[in-house]
C-alpha cells in the first residue's frame, strides 16, 4: 500500500479482516458470536470482531499443539526458521502504511506515531529476535573426564500472548519474535479493543510461510478467550501485559490449571526526578512532556509522576506549560496532531474521574484538565498538569493511563529517591541531573526495572524491559532474556563407555 494522501478516505476503503485464525485458515467464532470495536474519535462502530470463547481457545490449542509435535517448526534448522521471520517482517514493512491506518483507526493514536515509531519499532524487533535464532547456543558443563554433560535449550511448547490494547503490534512483537525464534507454537488474544492489526498480521504470517498451526490468533473478551488460555491444561506459557488486576487472573489461572509459566508485565508509576543542577532545562522538558504525553499517557512506563528539586522548580514548570500547550490534541488522521483520544468511553471517564479525585485531595490543576473536542463524538482529553501533589494522593498512588503529570516537589536526593521509591510500582524511571555521581547513585538506588539518565527510554531491543515489585512477574520482554522464558533448559549427561 502506498503513502496515503488522505488518511481518512484510505481508512474508509480498508478492508477489514474480523475472523479468528486458527490452524492456518480464517474462522468464524464457533458460538457465531461477535463484539464492535469501535472508533475512540468519533464514537462510531468500525466493524464487528469474531468472539471467541473456551471453545475456540480448544481448536487453536490442538493446533498449536499438533504443529509443535510434528515439528514442522519447532524441529526446523535454526537458520531457515531465521529465514521465514525475516520474511514476516519485510511482509509487515511492506504493508505498514496500510497496518499503521488500522493502528490509528483502531486505538486512537496519532497517525505519525502509528507510522513513524509503533510500526518501524515492531518491524525492528521482529528482525532482531529473528536474527537471534541461529545465534544462541547450548552449552556444555565440566564433567569427569568419561562423562558428557550438555545443558540445552527447548522450546518450552504451547505459548499464550494476551496482547494489550495500547500498543496493539509492538508489544506483540516482543512476545512474537522469541517465542517463534524458539520454535514453540503460539496462540495471541488480542485486546478486544484492538484486534484488527494483529489479524492482519496472521495473513502476513500466512504469506511469509509459518506453518498451519504455529501462529493462531484468537480475537475475544478477556474473561472468555482471555481466561481460557490462562485455565487451559496444554498452555505452557503465558506472556502478558496489562493490568495488575488482570495480571493476578493468570496466576491464579495457573494455580488451578497445570503450574503454567506466567510472565507478567502491569503497569508503573513511574518517577521522572529532575535536579536543580540541571542547566539546560530544554532536553529536560522535551523528554518529560514526551514521558508522559507519548501514546495518550496510555504507556506503561509513562513518567506520570514529576519529582523535581524545590530550587528549579517554578522555572522548570514554566516552560514545561509552554511546552505542553504545543501538543496539540486531535483528529488521529490529521498529521498535525501529537495527542489523540482515549481509547475509549469508559476509559476518559476513568481519567477524568482520576482529575476529579486530584482536585478533591487538595492538588490543583494548572494545565488542561478538561474533556475536549466533545463534538466529535470522541473520547478526548487535554494534557495535563497538577501541583501541588503528595505521594499520598490517588493521583500519585494509583495509575492513571492518560496524558495526567503530578508534579511533587522535593528539598533533596535523598528524599526524591525516597518518594520516587514510595510505590507499589517498580516498572520504570528517570533521572535528569549534570552530576555523574548523583547519576550513577540515583540509578543504583531506584527500584524500578530501566532507570534511564538524562532522557525518557526504555532502551533498545538488546536490554530487557520489565519491572520490580507489582510491575512484573517471571520473566523480562526485549532482548536476549527474553528467549530464555519461551525454552526450557535441559541437562543431558551422557556416560561414556
Amino acid at each position: 500500500m502506498n503513502k496515503p494522501t488522505d488518511f481518512k478516505a484510505a481508512a474508509a476503503a480498508l478492508n477489514f479482516e474480523t475472523r479468528a485464525y486458527i490452524d492456518g485458515k480464517f474462522v468464524d467464532a464457533v458460538s457465531g458470536k461477535t463484539f464492535p470495536t469501535v472508533n475512540p474519535a468519533t464514537g462510531q462502530v468500525i466493524t464487528n470482531i469474531a468472539s471467541c470463547d473456551a471453545e475456540d481457545v480448544d481448536l487453536a490449542v490442538a493446533a498449536a499443539r499438533r504443529a509443535f509435535e510434528a515439528g514442522t517448526w519447532a524441529h526446523m534448522a535454526p537458520g531457515d526458521r531465521k529465514a521465514v521471520l525475516l520474511k514476516f517482517a519485510d511482509l509487515i514493512e511492506e504493508n505498514i502504511e496500510e497496518l499503521a491506518l488500522l493502528e490509528s483507526l483502531d486505538a486512537g493514536k496519532p497517525i505519525n506515531d502509528a507510522r513513524n515509531v509503533d510500526l518501524p519499532d515492531s518491524i525492528a524487533t521482529l528482525r532482531w529476535h529473528a536474527e537471534a535464532t541461529d545465534k544462541i547456543y547450548d552449552q556444555m558443563s565440566t564433567a569427569p573426564h568419561d562423562v558428557v554433560s550438555m545443558i540445552v535449550r527447548e522450546p518450552i511448547g504451547v505459548v499464550g500472548a494476551v496482547i494489550p490494547w495500547n500498543f496493539p503490534l509492538f508489544v506483540a512483537m516482543w512476545k512474537i519474535g522469541p517465542a517463534l525464534a524458539g520454535g514453540n507454537s503460539l496462540i495471541v488474544k488480542p485486546a478486544e479493543l484492538t484486534s484488527l492489526s494483529l489479524l492482519r498480521v496472521a495473513q502476513l504470517a500466512n504469506q511469509a510461510g509459518i506453518p498451519d498451526g504455529v501462529f493462531n490468533v484468537v480475537p475475544g473478551l478477556g474473561h472468555e478467550a482471555g481466561k481460557a488460555i490462562g485455565l487451559h491444561m496444554d498452555v505452557d506459557c503465558v506472556s502478558f501485559t496489562g493490568s495488575g488486576e488482570v495480571g493476578r487472573y493468570f496466576l491464579e489461572y495457573a494455580s488451578k490449571s497445570n503450574l503454567k509459566k506466567i510472565i507478567l508485565e502491569c503497569g508503573g508509576k513511574s518517577p521522572a526526578i529532575v535536579m536543580d543542577d540541571v542547566r539546560d532545562l530544554g532536553p529536560v522538558i522535551e523528554n518529560v512532556a514526551n514521558g508522559i504525553l507519548f501514546c495518550m499517557g496510555e504507556n506503561c512506563s509513562a513518567g506520570s509522576r514529576l519529582i523535581v528539586q524545590e530550587g528549579i522548580k517554578d522555572r522548570l514548570l514554566e516552560e514545561l506549560k509552554s511546552h505542553f500547550a504545543e501538543w496539540t490534541v486531535g483528529d488521529p488522521f490529521d498529521e498535525n496532531t501529537r495527542v489523540g483520544t482515549m481509547i475509549g468511553e469508559k476509559h476518559m471517564e476513568k481519567v477524568l474521574g482520576m482529575i476529579e479525585r486530584g482536585k478533591f485531595e487538595g492538588a490543583a490543576v494548572t494545565f488542561g484538565g478538561k474533556r475536549v473536542l466533545t463534538e466529535t463524538g470522541g473520547y478526548f482529553v487535554e494534557p495535563t498538569i497538577f501541583e501541588g501533589v503528595t505521594n499520598d494522593m490517588t493521583i500519585a498512588r494509583e495509575e492513571i493511563f492518560g496524558p495526567v503529570l503530578s508534579v511533587i516537589t522535593v528539598k533533596d536526593e535523598a528524599e526524591a529517591v525516597s518518594i520516587a521509591n514510595d510505590t507499589s510500582y517498580g516498572l520504570a524511571a528517570a533521572v535528569y541531573t549534570d552530576d555523574l555521581n548523583r547519576a550513577h547513585r540515583m540509578a543504583k538506588a531506584i527500584r524500578a526495572g530501566t532507570v534511564s539518565v538524562n532522557c525518557y527510554s526504555e532502551g533498545d531491543f538488546a536490554v530487557p524491559f520489565g519491572g520490580f515489585k507489582e510491575s512484573g512477574f517471571g520473566g523480562k520482554d526485549k532482548g536476549l532474556h527474553a528467549h530464555d522464558q519461551y525454552t526450557e533448559q535441559k541437562a543431558i549427561w551422557i556416560q561414556l563407555r
